[in-house]
């Protein structure tokens, strides 16, 4: 785990408007750990999610949204399941990712990029097409063709597809698209 370097930067400005977004107080979290302790991703994570919760606390802006943590997060909800205090921390977590793709940070090589192309494809199709998404990624970073050899044995299985189907409903997928870029832009 990579030391925190806090910086003198208190950014009150960032912790209202994490708490606006997630609709969540930070400060009902009081660090009893319970999120990290069950998260199935705390392994891999530079902070650990209770500590990620206290550095939005302290407005540690530049030290959050930089970390690797919150794009590594899967969303799972088990640190909202696990909180006494009912803070939706996984909803923080998703926040932190919007904001820090707004703002331009990226604490994984590559995962920004590859975030970005999983969005773009469920904003086209309503759901991933995979090979889709490959391609827009090794576009975007050079990256991912190191698994290339895989897809023939993929394709023969049938697992995936190299056309893209749209689902039913594609359109309240975009709607929700539209939500967003509304909110962003305000």
């Amino acid at each position: 785990m990579t030391p925190i370097n806090l910086s003198n930067q208190y950014d009150n400005d960032f912790i209202r408007m994490v708490e606006e977004q997630s609709e969540q107080k930070m400060n009902r979290c009081y660090q009893c750990g319970n999120c990290t302790a069950g998260c199935p991703m705390s392994f891999a994570y530079d902070i650990p999610v209770n500590q990620i919760m206290r550095l939005v606390q302290a407005g540690q802006k530049d030290t959050v949204l930089g970390c690797k943590s919150i794009w590594l997060c899967a969303t799972c909800g088990a640190c909202t399941t696990r909180c006494p205090n009912n803070v939706d921390v996984a909803r923080v977590m998703d926040v932190l990712r919007q904001i820090a793709r707004r703002e331009g940070y990226a604490g994984v090589n590559g995962l920004k990029e590859f975030h970005d192309a999983f969005l773009e494809s469920i904003q086209a199709h309503g759901r991933v097409f995979e090979p889709g998404l490959l391609a827009k990624f090794v576009a975007k970073t050079g990256k991912g063709l190191a698994d290339f050899s895989l897809g023939p044995q993929i394709l023969s299985k049938r697992k995936i597809s190299l056309l893209p189907s749209n689902i039913q409903g594609k359109e309240e997928i975009a709607k929700i698209f539209k939500r967003f870029e509304k909110g962003a832009a305000a």
